[in-house]
């Protein structure tokens, strides 16, 4: 959080003294709202700015919209954005049906009408909740919005209060929150599944040696499964479910038994998922969306996601800090190297699915990067 401490003792008396006492809060009026997301109305001009030494490739780059080829989830046409040149036939009714699925402790939607249908709706719910979008890509189901500022995130007390309505300006939260939504027609002919991951930023102080601030750096921080079952639920509120039957489908909680092994093959390694293949290809985009790799394509008939991956380990010394935390795409190094194409590849058994990594001609990927990639989409699937 930073303030501006020239400006804000005189604003402060200035507040006070034109607002008496009325800026306490009286305990009777009643619960306060829950503020754990609150994000200001955005405007295409004022696109939030990171700093400059947050990489802009940290989650993942923005993509421009391609043609879609015959066959894919979207075409050009249907991503449109103006409402008034839509045809009825590309409208997600109002009454149409919305349930929440779950697997674990992961929840998506699936709401019934075409993959078309249900992107203008999704993409006039993030647009309405204050959001930029800096991703639409209708060839590979993805809309990903701008990084944002939880308001939510500000600690709150009287003062603060009192200065919100017209000093609001003097605070501002360390973090930073971007959602990824991928949408996959569905197992049930006419239905679309909707997937949600949350990406997060945090504001890390440096001090020197006297404890002076001397800089600020923006760190990743783990996906929030609180920030994703409350967008969810905005999400089928927004679709025309109630809110008190969208909360109650949200909470709902579900266990199961893990599902993926790992398997050491002849020189390259197996990930071996007890899903059928239909289940198994969703599953597996959620899980590269929620790992942080970047899809540039995918191929449902071939079983082929293309992927691009930063190894943090490649021609890099290990520094200090846990396995796993080492694993995720964006590292800790300053300098991050250069991503490199890679394909996972999916074949369904009858029941199960074998997942392997393959190099960017096709070839079994065998060396320690594939292996990191297989493990960070064990830690998902399992």
């Amino acid at each position: 959080m930073k303030t501006s401490a020239k400006i804000f003792v005189p604003l402060l008396l200035a507040t006070l003294t034109l607002g008496g006492c009325g800026w306490l809060t009286d305990p009777d009026d009643g619960v306060l709202p829950d503020r754990r997301a609150d994000y200001k109305k955005a405007r295409a001009e004022d696109r939030l700015e990171l700093p400059p030494d947050l990489s802009s490739g940290a989650i993942t780059d923005s993509m421009p919209i391609p043609a879609a080829p015959a066959g894919s989830a979207l075409s050009p046409q249907d991503a449109g954005t103006s409402s008034a040149s839509r045809s009825e036939a590309g409208v997600l009714t109002e009454n149409a049906k919305i349930r929440v699925q779950r697997d674990g402790d992961r929840r998506w939607l699936v709401v019934q009408g075409e993959p078309e249908q249900v992107w203008k709706r999704v993409r006039e719910f993030w647009l309405d909740s204050g959001f930029l979008l800096k991703v639409e890509d209708p060839r590979i189901g993805i809309l990903e919005t701008e990084w944002a500022e939880n308001r939510a995130d500000i600690p709150s007390d009287p003062i603060r209060e009192a200065l919100k309505s017209s000093l609001d300006f003097l605070y501002s939260a360390g973090t930073r929150d971007k959602y990824r939504v991928r949408l996959e027609r569905g197992g049930q002919p006419g239905t679309t599944e909707v997937f949600l991951t949350h990406y997060g930023m945090e504001e890390v102080v440096r001090r020197d040696s006297v404890g002076e601030v001397a800089t600020t750096i923006w760190k990743p921080r783990d996906a929030d499964p609180e920030l994703e079952a409350e967008m969810l639920n905005r999400m089928l509120v927004f679709l025309g479910v109630e809110d008190a039957k969208a909360r109650s489908q949200i909470a709902k909680e579900q266990t199961r038994p893990d599902r993926a092994r790992m398997v050491r093959g002849e020189g390259q390694s197996v990930l071996l998922l007890d899903e059928s293949f239909d289940r198994a290809w969703r599953l597996t985009g959620v899980a590269l969306d929620q790992i942080g790799f970047v899809v540039d394509d995918r191929n449902r008939a071939d079983g082929l996601y293309y992927v691009r991956y930063k190894d943090p380990f490649k021609d890099t010394k290990q520094e200090e800090g846990g396995f796993f935390s080492k694993l995720k795409f964006w590292g800790d190094d300053d300098k991050p190297s250069e991503s490199t194409a890679y394909q996972v590849k999916l074949q369904g058994e009858g029941p199960t699915t074998n997942i392997s990594v393959l190099d960017d001609v096709g070839k079994p990927e065998k060396s320690s990067t594939g292996e990191r990639i297989l493990t960070l989409l064990y830690e998902q699937l399992k």
